[in-house]
């Protein structure tokens, strides 16, 4: 852990959290993952050894709790770690009104799909098991994607499932990617011809209420 020489609050506190992935770990923490592998879909780029390492400083620090629970490792923000909540969500506010550009390199299938998950208004579903199809038109490697709900259980496969397809949403990573970040809208990318929907009109009508978005999206952009 780097020191910064200094009793200013701030510099105790990013002694810390500002090595690198540190704050996103706990950013999947708030989101209730609890065990590497959900922790590892959360940030698909992070090794496993610096993961782990992570997982170690932040225990150390009594931010995090580890457990064994059924044979496998458990991690839990303590009361200290939660407080974070305010902190990282901040952060996303500013992030989302300030720092809106996307690379290339920002965009990931694997992690937004693992988002997509996570965020399904499953209510709004039908009561039947349903099977959206997501093709990119731009990600050769990770090009078809299957979302299922059945119920209150959501699913993400990269392989077919097998089940009758509802509608098929056609488009590129980047424009789902800024629909899930709330950066545009399902009307907009529609009208624009940047996502196309094949499958029953009913259900092509409700597929933009079956995508949920990011908990930020509503977040007011800049003029």
């Amino acid at each position: 852990m780097t020191s910064y020489g200094q009793f200013c609050p701030i510099a105790k506190a990013m002694e810390v959290l500002d090595e690198r992935w540190t704050l996103l770990v706990v950013r999947e923490l708030l989101l209730g993952s609890t065990h590497v592998n959900e922790l590892r879909r959360g940030v698909p780029k992070m090794s496993p050894a610096l993961l782990s390492k992570r997982l170690r400083s932040l225990t150390r620090a009594g931010i995090v709790t580890r457990s064994v629970e059924g044979g496998r490792s458990v991690y839990r923000l303590t009361d200290c770690g939660a407080e974070l909540v305010e902190v990282v969500t901040a952060l996303g506010i500013w992030g989302t009104r300030w720092i809106g550009e996307l690379g290339e390199a920002d965009l990931d299938p694997h992690l937004l799909l693992w988002d997509l998950r996570r965020t399904v208004p499953v209510s709004a579903w039908p009561r039947v098991r349903t099977t959206v199809a997501i093709c990119f038109d731009d990600v050769p490697g990770a090009r078809d994607w299957w979302l299922v709900v059945a119920g209150d259980e959501v699913d993400v496969c990269d392989c077919d499932p097998g089940f009758d397809v509802a509608v098929t949403v056609r488009t590129s990573l980047v424009t789902l990617t800024r629909i899930w970040r709330g950066d545009l809208g399902w009307e907009a990318a529609l009208r624009a011809g940047r996502v196309r929907l094949e499958g029953p009109e009913s259900y092509r009508r409700a597929l933009p209420t079956w995508i949920g978005q990011s908990t930020l999206a509503a977040t007011p952009r800049p003029a």
